[in-house]
């Protein structure tokens, strides 16, 4: 699995998110009480941007005007239609086995890991000179 460095994480505060882009795909990255969730941005429905959804907590319902709301469970709704996807695994709300959205698994790392081990990627040595910013390759 190859990772993708997307944001460091005082990007993305408790209950914003931010989009964007791994391979031409738009990805949108959730931050919920310091948890990090990825889905594809597009809603299978018609192709909404989910990152301009609204992310709430799920809430059921067994007889009319009676509502519980679970606050363990998140889901964005989809601006357009208001399909609504569980953010941890895609999944549609209404009919789980049937739509879903794409997600991707996150991790957390500090930069020092970035540099050795599994997920090394590769740098070059960078100075700064008065207004400019130098790479030597």
């Amino acid at each position: 699995m190859a990772y993708f460095v997307a944001a460091e994480i005082d990007e993305i505060r408790p209950g914003q998110r931010k989009l964007v882009q791994v391979n031409g795909r738009d990805i949108v990255i959730f931050n919920v009480s310091g948890s990090f969730y990825a889905l594809h941005n597009r809603c299978p429905h018609q192709g909404a941007s989910l990152c301009d959804g609204l992310l709430t907590i799920a809430v059921t319902s067994k007889e009319p005007g009676i509502y519980d709301f679970d606050e363990t469970r998140n889901v964005i709704r989809c601006p357009w239609h208001a399909w609504e996807f569980d953010i941890r695994t895609g999944r549609s709300w209404c009919e789980p086995n049937r739509f879903r959205v794409r997600s991707y698994k996150t991790e957390v790392e500090s930069g020092e890991k970035l540099l050795e081990g599994r997920l090394a990627v590769q740098s070059y040595p960078v100075r700064t000179d008065d207004t400019y910013i130098l790479i030597d390759v």
